[in-house]
Order: structure tokens, then sequence, then C-alpha cells
């Protein structure tokens, strides 16, 4: 099975740990939603979607079986967070200069 597009949904911007919200192609036929990243113990990885029971325990509705392939899929799902926050960061530093000289003026004025 292949992994054809990951699209990071949701990016959270504060301190708490759930940074984004992925969803994930595979064969360009099957698709799975609500993939979590997560920041803790100083390190990211991926929590799968999931749904409470009436208990109150949650339970996975999706996830890998063997571990070589839940290792491959935490870590393209976090390449492409990665990339997503480089892509933010980088728009939210273009817009940050670009609102400095939002009131039309410029050096030559």
């Amino acid at each position: 099975m292949e992994i054809t597009d990951i699209k990071v949904r949701k990016l959270f911007n504060d301190d708490g740990p759930m940074k984004a919200i992925v969803s994930i192609t595979f064969d360009n036929q099957l698709a799975l939603h609500d993939i979590k990243v997560i920041n803790a113990r100083d390190r990211l990885f991926i929590v799968m979607p999931s749904r409470k029971n009436p208990d109150g325990t949650y339970r996975d509705i999706a996830h890998p079986i063997n571990a070589d392939f839940r290792a491959e899929l935490e870590d393209s799902v976090i390449e492409a967070y990665n990339k997503a926050v480089m892509i933010f960061e980088a728009e939210a530093a273009a817009g940050a200069s670009f609102d400095a000289d939002a009131d039309g003026r410029n050096e030559e004025s």
C-alpha cells in the first residue's frame, strides 16, 4: 500500500500538545482522516482517529497492523507536518513584512 497524498488540514499554533490534524490517501483510492500530530515528551508522534466508547475509553477506528508500517506512516506524516509549518512560517514572515508596508508608502515616497 502506497501513501499517495498527505494533507495537513489544520495547524495548531499554541502551546498545547496537539500540533496538527492530517488526512492521508492510500493508492489514490482510500482516504483516512483525523490523524493527529502530537508533541509530547519532546518528540512528535501520530495518534490515529478514534471514537469514544460509552465507558469513556477511546478506541482507534483505523490503525497500522505492524510496527514497520506504523513507522513509515508516522515518518511521512511528520515530514508533511514539518513542511506545512515551514510554509506557514514563511508566509507569516512575508505577511508581516508586507503588513509593515500596508499603508502604501515605500522608501522612495
